[in-house]
This record gives C-alpha cells, sequence and structure tokens, in this order.
C-alpha cells in the first residue's frame, strides 16, 4: 500500500510555539510528529510514501531525507500554492498509485492500517473515510451511515438544535482509488476533502465507505490540541489506542440503565437519559475500558417502531451524551422476538436467534469488531437478563438500581457488585485495576 501524507499546511495556528517549523515538525515525545506517522507506517510494511509539501519544506526534506531511515522511498511532491487537502492529492495524482492511504501531516495516529485497508478491499468502495465518535459532536462536522456503513450524507456544523445526527466525524484518514478522483482534477483552487470534494463524490453518486473505528487519532493543529496529544502520548493513551491491541470493555445495557425505563421506548421523545449517564461515559471514554451498548429491542420485531426510527432514537442517545462530552465505542441491538401473536409483527423477526440477551451474539460481534479482551471486561444493566448475559460471555457483572433494578426475576445469575446507578458503577470501576 501507498501512503500519501498532506505535509504543505501553514501552521499559523501553531507558529507561537514552532517558529517557522511546519506542523509536521511538531515535538511529540522529543520527535517531531511526521517521525512517529513514518514508524506507523514501517510496523505496516509501508514502503512507498509521497510526501505533499508546502511551508517549510526544507526543514521536513532535512529531518526525514530519502526515508531509508524508515525502511521507505520516500519522494516529495511541491505544492506552488496552497491548494487545501483535496487539492493537494489532485494535484499530485501523477505520483500515486491506483490505491494509496492519505494522512494529514498534523494527526497523531495509532491505527490499525492493515485493518483499515482490507475492510476498504471488501467494501470495493471509490473511497474509504475512517469515522469516529468524538465528545464534541454538536460543534463538528459529522457524517452519516447506513447500517452497512456505506456514506449517506455529510452534516457541516451549525446543526439544527431540533435535530439529532449520529455521532460520527471525519478522522481525516482515508484509504482512495484513484479512479475515483480522476474526474476532479487537477484542482482549479483550494479544496478540501470534508467540506468539498467527499460531497461532490457522494452527489455524483460515488460509494464512500464509512470505515468506524474509535482507534486514537486527533489534529494536533492548535497549541491546545498539540498539548492534548502530548499528554495522551505520556499517559499510554496513544499506545494502547489502536485496534492492534486487544482494550477491555464495559457492556451496557441501554433501558434502565442509560435512560428512563417505559416498557419499550417506540419513539425518539420517549427516550430520556438518566441524569449522571454522560458524566459516567465520558469518564469511561477518558480510561482504558470501551463504552459499548449491548441491546434487546424486539420493538423491531413486534412492529411498535421501525429501524428508522430505532436510528432516530440511537441518534437522539448519541446527541445527548455528546451534550456531556460523551461517546460510545459501539451499539448493538438484537431486533428479534421469538413469540409471535402481537398485532403489526414482522413475522421474518419472529426467530430464536444467537444475538438476543441472555445470548452473546452481540459481544462475541463486538469482540472481533473492536478487539475486545473480555477477560478485563464488565457487563452493566439493570436486570436479571443483563446479569446471565455477562455468565454466559464469561465477564464480571455490575448491577445498577434504576430501571428494574434487578427485580424481574428471569435468570438465576447474580452480579458481581450492586451500585445506585451507572456513576457510582463507573466510580466502583475506576477506582480498581481493569484486571482486578
Amino acid at each position: 500500500m501507498q501512503l500519501a501524507i498532506i505535509a504543505g499546511g501553514q501552521g499559523t495556528r501553531l507558529k507561537e510555539r514552532l517558529g517557522d517549523l511546519p506542523k509536521p515538525m511538531a515535538p511529540i515525545a522529543g520527535r517531531p510528529l511526521v517521525e512517529h506517522q513514518m514508524e506507523l507506517a514501517r510496523r505496516h510494511g509501508i514502503e512507498d510514501i509521497v510526501l505533499l509539501v508546502g511551508h517549510g519544506a526544507r526543514y521536513i526534506e532535512e529531518f526525514l531525507g530519502d526515508g531509508s531511515r524508515w525502511g521507505a522511498r520516500l519522494r516529495y511532491v511541491h505544492e506552488p500554492a496552497p491548494l487545501g487537502t483535496a487539492g493537494a492529492v489532485l494535484a499530485a495524482l501523477d505520483a500515486l498509485g491506483d490505491r494509496f492511504l492519505v494522512m494529514y501531516g498534523d494527526t497523531m495516529l495509532n491505527v490499525d492500517l492493515d485493518r483499515f485497508c482490507e475492510a476498504h478491499a471488501r467494501q470495493g468502495a471509490g473511497a474509504s473515510l475512517l469515522v469516529h465518535p468524538n465528545n464534541h459532536p454538536h460543534d463538528s462536522d459529522l457524517v452519516e451511515t447506513d447500517e452497512g456503513g456505506r456514506i449517506a450524507a455529510f452534516h457541516p456544523y451549525p446543526h439544527p438544535p431540533d435535530r439529532y445526527y449520529q455521532n460520527l466525524v471525519n478522522a481525516a484518514l482515508y484509504v482512495v482509488e484513484r479512479r475515483a478522483l480522476e474526474p476532479y482534477g487537477p484542482p482549479a483552487g483550494a479544496l478540501d476533502f470534508g467540506k468539498h470534494l467527499f460531497p461532490r463524490m457522494l452527489g455524483a453518486g460515488e460509494f464512500l465507505y464509512g470505515y468506524r473505528s474509535p482507534e486514537y487519532i486527533k489534529d494536533a493543529g492548535t497549541p491546545e490540541r498539540l498539548d492534548q496529544v502530548m499528554a495522551d502520548y505520556e499517559s499510554g493513551r496513544i499506545a494502547r489506542g489502536s485496534f492492534a491491541t486487544p482494550a477491555p470493555a464495559v457492556f451496557l445495557d441501554r433501558d434502565g440503565t442509560l435512560n428512563l425505563e417505559v416498557n419499550r421506548v417506540k419513539t425518539v421523545e420517549q427516550l430520556e437519559v438518566l441524569e449522571g449517564v454522560g458524566e459516567a461515559i465520558g469518564r469511561l471514554n477518558r480510561s482504558p475500558y470501551r463504552a459499548v451498548v449491548i441491546t434487546n429491542q424486539p420493538v423491531i420485531a413486534r412492529g411498535d417502531c421501525s429501524e428508522q426510527t430505532l436510528r432516530a432514537i440511537h441518534n437522539k442517545l448519541e446527541t445527548m451524551l455528546g451534550r456531556s462530552h460523551a461517546y460510545l465505542d459501539g451499539l448493538y441491538y438484537c431486533p428479534h422476538h421469538p413469540e409471535r401473536g402481537h398485532p403489526g409483527e414482522r413475522v421474518e423477526l419472529k426467530i430464536a436467534c444467537d444475538c438476543r440477551k441472555p445470548a452473546i451474539g452481540l459481544i462475541r460481534q463486538a469482540q472481533r469488531e473492536l478487539n475486545l479482551d473480555l477477560a478485563r471486561s464488565w457487563f452493566i444493566g439493570d436486570s436479571t437478563v443483563d446479569l446471565q448475559t455477562a455468565a454466559n460471555a464469561g465477564v464480571r457483572s455490575i448491577l445498577v438500581e434504576t430501571g428494574y433494578q434487578g427485580q424481574d426475576a428471569r435468570h438465576p445469575a447474580r452480579p458481581d457488585r450492586v451500585c445506585a446507578d451507572l456513576g457510582a458503577a463507573v466510580e466502583f470501576l475506576l477506582g480498581a485495576e481493569p484486571g482486578s
């Protein structure tokens, strides 16, 4: 796989820190950011790298040379003038292969690039965008995908206050097919991928794939963001941020644990996030744990609501959590229900499945997709169904005294711990080592 690094930005916002140095030369743990990117490429066997340079190019070239120190063949393409992220790539198409990765030179990341590229190849998209949740979706440009990951729309900031969107942000890491870009170059002026080119490609009917990943990737292009990246490096958050490293999870029930139990949420209006839930999940986001919802939603099989309505309900959940600076690393639901006889039911979903709790099909799916370490994981829920799910999966459990409070009496499993609510459960978990 070939890698193109966009390294021509002016670095205006970091000038007070860097002087005339370009952003890729920003020091992180005593080494330029671009060196961390070169090391990531080497770990993934990437040898063909193209640097798209502009401002401060000589500093980058003097430091990286021909790339041989990292086992790479490094070439430089100089921008005649600032062309924007997409413009720089379009202007350099003659130097790029049929398929290539695009990375921004002011981005610190630890991503399993092999896994990303393999997913792109399976999808057959014109371009794949790594998308992820963040803790401030309310002031971010958001990406909307369908259930299969196909990008359906881009929603630039600011967002209407009465609309709820998926918490998915373009993380600025792409796998691109050259043939998908050829109709748009060479650029007539500055052109950005997220704001200009990708929406234009989507409007022309191009298949764009949203590869959802909670792996570590962060823009270091301002003093505040650079400070955060340096803190993340020192804390070990970056080192453990890749899918290549198994992570513990906190599996979360939805109804009665995150939101008010109303005997099946059927409308967006019925979803009401419990007090303190956003703050608790925000604490998980800053910990080694992934926050993953596992929920039975028989409202689909019963005909109480459609998949579209359930998506809108979950969009509201993600939006409300985002307002508390929190996000979910994954959300998995079972739409099935084994019992027939409900008016308006969907017969094709009236089956005994392996994903309806206390079965563990959804946990296994999350384990595969997020590379989770079940031995260090927990399940938090309000019912004996959740406790039995945890027992079946071999993870420890916490019963919260919200929702059903464990009084459903449907299964014999007992919790490892009882806490008043999600906030108290997270307080307990983060007071102990993940493996204890």
